[in-house]
């Protein structure tokens, strides 16, 4: 303890000196992290003006955040008297042996850098890419965070996204939607084909233009199949959709014309 003591009592001036570097190197670590709040805020707000997708907001912040605080912290260890020409390449040897190592990591945030660039969708558009169909919440440096109808958060890789067809259902303003419903052989064609198109014509969601369509399509074993293709806004595919089919099986009960279920009619025949 006397020890201790003796030597702090003749290292007082280097303690202070050190001392006063390192609250000196702290202050500047969070004044580091204070600018990055502050730039990544203005980056934001001037972006938001422009009316730049979230996506790409919290990219380039999460980008610049990084930046501005490996800045501080190599001006904090330089003040300390750390030497941060060495301390870099020290750093740049590291970054070297932990990049061969972590490859999928520097491929999903080269994966980010595409994402953000050709932007095949924005926050809000619903598409399936990596696997997964939902809503686009944000694209981080690693990793794009999606919502799925059923109110889960999915965290896909950026590397998976860019490695998959992207399906983007919202940037198109129309959609159509394709239907089949097979008929009985016993129903007069022209007839079911009118009936068809009355009923997909009387929804007003249903657009002239692009025109419906109502063709017959396949000659089943047990069924005549129409293809029932009418076009309709973006928002209006899933309501649409479904009331067409509850008003089409509605309709062709009405008319009496029947929706066959897969059958096999077995003709036996006894010799005599």
């Amino acid at each position: 303890m006397e020890n201790i003591t003796q030597w702090i009592t003749n290292n007082q001036d280097l303690i202070i000196e050190y001392a006063i570097k390192g609250v000196v190197a702290i202050i500047i670590l969070l004044a580091g992290l204070f600018v990055a709040r502050l730039a990544t805020g203005m980056l934001g707000k001037a972006m938001r003006k422009r009316d730049t997708d979230n996506a790409v907001i919290s990219f380039l912040s999460a980008i610049l955040k990084t930046v501005i605080v490996i800045a501080a912290l190599l001006m904090a260890l330089s003040h300390v008297g750390v030497q941060t020409t060495s301390f870099i390449a020290i750093l740049g040897a590291a970054g070297l042996a932990i990049g061969l190592a972590l490859q999928g990591s520097l491929s999903n945030i080269a994966s980010g850098v595409l994402i953000i660039l050709f932007r095949p969708f924005r926050a809000g558009e619903y598409v399936d890419a990596g696997g997964v169909s939902g809503s686009i919440e944000e694209i981080n440096i690693f990793q794009t965070i999606m919502k799925t109808p059923d109110n889960k958060v999915v965290f896909v890789p950026n590397a998976q996204i860019t490695g998959s067809p992207i399906t983007n259902y919202n940037r198109e303003e129309l959609r159509r939607i394709d239907m089949v419903i097979g008929v009985s052989y016993s129903a007069n064609l022209q007839k079911t084909k009118q009936v068809l198109m009355d009923v997909i014509t009387a929804d007003e969601r249903v657009l002239k233009d692009p025109a419906p369509v109502v063709t017959v399509t396949n000659l089943n074993s047990s069924s005549v199949d129409f293809n029932v293709r009418p076009w309709v806004k973006g928002p209006d595919y899933w309501p649409c959709r479904w009331d067409l089919l509850e008003k089409i099986k509605d309709r062709l009960d009405q008319e009496g014309i029947g929706i066959p279920f897969p059958q096999m009619d077995v003709h036996v025949k006894k010799d005599t």
